[in-house]
This record gives C-alpha cells, structure tokens and sequence, in this order.
C-alpha cells in the first residue's frame, strides 16, 4: 500500500507540472504544421520551464535559460537608461593616448563591479567618479550600471538636471519618483549638481532624503558630477561627506589638463599639435 501511495504522490506531481507547463515541450508531441519559429525560445517554447529526466527516471520541470534573459530584458526596460547608453560598456571605453588617471578610472569601475555581490551592504558601497567634463564619468558609470542590470540587479537611472526638470512639470510623479529612487538595488545620479554652483531648495530636499535614505539602508549609488567632493561639501556638506563615506574605497577624482582629459576637445587637440 504504501509503495502504491508513493507512486499516486509522484504522479500527480508530474501531472501539476506537465499542467504548469501547458504540455510538454517536446517538439514532436507539437500538433503537425506548428511553426517553432514563431517561439522567442524553441528551446521551452516561451513557458520558462522545460522537462527533464532526474535521477531517479522521473520528468521534473526545470528553468529555462531564457528566464535570465527575459529579466536583463526587463530590467533593462524599467532602468529608463536610454537606447544608446545601453550600448556603453568598458570593451568600448578607449583610454590608449589618455592621461592615467583615466585608466584608473576604468579600472576602479571594473573592480567595482567584480566586488559588487561582496560589497553591496556594506558600509561603503558605492562608486563615485568626479571632475573634468568630457573626461568619460556618465560613459564608465553606465557601463557599471549595464554590467549589474546584466547581472541581474535592478539599477535606476536619474540624470540630474533632466530628472529634476520632468518632475518639475509633472508634481504628480514626484513621490512616486523619489520612492522609486530610495528603495532600487541600486541608483545611479548623473551629473550631480550640473551647472550650478548651488542648488535650488527643492532639488536639496529631495536629493538630500534619497541619498540620505539609502546611506542609512546601505544602498548602492553610481555618482558622477562635475563637482569635487570637496565642491559638493561646500554646496551641502551633510550630503557630500555622505557620498564620500559610502564611496571612499571607489572614489575617482578626475582633475587635471582639460584638453588631454576631455575627449570631446580630441580633434581640437590633435589640431593643435599640427
């Protein structure tokens, strides 16, 4: 009897996950004539599961591979990273012919992101990477931001002036946005303070209470600003010794020649040495 029970007990677990998966997903028990082209995955055809053998002889659903892209996929959708900056990456960030503290600057976003699992609540958690215009801070933070989201980590997008602008027009988004920004795995905040030698009150109550929340949560921040730390003490110090604090051991001060550092003044440079 109880050899019996055991196995009504395996077959109906079989049964539950053939039913989850709509059928198996064996191409030759498909109906004559199905397309399997018309599949975004032929391999489960777009159920997420497939069945396999265990041990044991018995059919158990598994996990697509495809399950993992479908969520970058999302992920990727959601970040509100635009199209083009979706194809930044550190294969196609250059830094032969540049001064070193480019390479540096490379090289500590690269140590960042294969230190990410193992940092990622502590203390200090953050990358920073400040200074001279042109000299590739958005290009080497979003090539974080696409390692991690390819990593499967939700990463939020907020550039500073245009960010702050759209709520401007629409209030209604605002604390919708800023919860949005305080509770993501991980927030990115490009060109902090843009521009200005100062803030407006409203943009210092809110960036003050998102970074704020997430020092005090230990919540990853991507940073880049054309201000030093020290600039950004100066403008707001509790804020500033915050950034510094959650990213001191992934802090890239970028200063120098600004002719050799902007890339944008490249073909100007080189003209000059005609």
């Amino acid at each position: 009897m109880d050899r019996l029970e055991e196995i009504m007990k395996t077959l109906k677990i079989k049964v539950s996950q053939v039913e989850k998966l709509g059928g198996l997903s064996n191409q030759t028990n498909q109906p004559n004539g199905t397309n399997m082209s018309t599949f975004n995955c032929v391999r489960c055809e777009d159920r997420g599961l497939i069945l396999e053998k265990n041990s044991d002889g018995y059919e158990v659903g598994i996990p697509c591979y495809c399950n993992k892209k479908r969520k970058v996929e999302r992920l990727m959708a959601s970040s509100e990273i635009t199209d083009k900056f979706l194809k930044l990456g550190f294969g196609n960030f250059e830094t032969e012919g540049r001064p070193q503290v480019i390479e540096i600057a490379k090289t500590t976003a690269i140590d960042y992101v294969d230190a990410f699992d193992d940092i990622k609540r502590a203390r200090v958690n953050s990358l920073t990477i400040v200074g001279t215009p042109g000299s590739g801070k958005t290009h080497l933070q979003m090539a974080v931001a696409n390692n991690l989201i390819k990593m499967g980590i939700p990463v939020l997008y907020f550039p500073f002036v245009e960010g702050f602008n759209d709520l401007k027009r629409n209030f209604d988004l605002l604390d919708k946005k800023i919860e949005k920004m305080k509770q993501i795995d991980v927030l990115f905040i490009d060109d902090l303070f843009k521009g200005r030698d100062t803030a407006t009150q409203f943009q210092m109550e809110q960036i003050y209470a998102v970074v704020n929340y997430r020092y005090l949560n230990h919540l990853p921040i991507l940073l880049s600003s054309e201000k030093t730390i020290d600039e950004i003490c100066y403008i707001d110090e509790a804020l500033g010794s915050r950034i510094f604090e959650m990213s001191q051991d992934y802090l890239v001060q970028i200063k120098g020649d600004r002719m050799s550092l902007n890339y944008r003044l490249k073909a100007l440079l080189n003209k000059n040495k005609r």
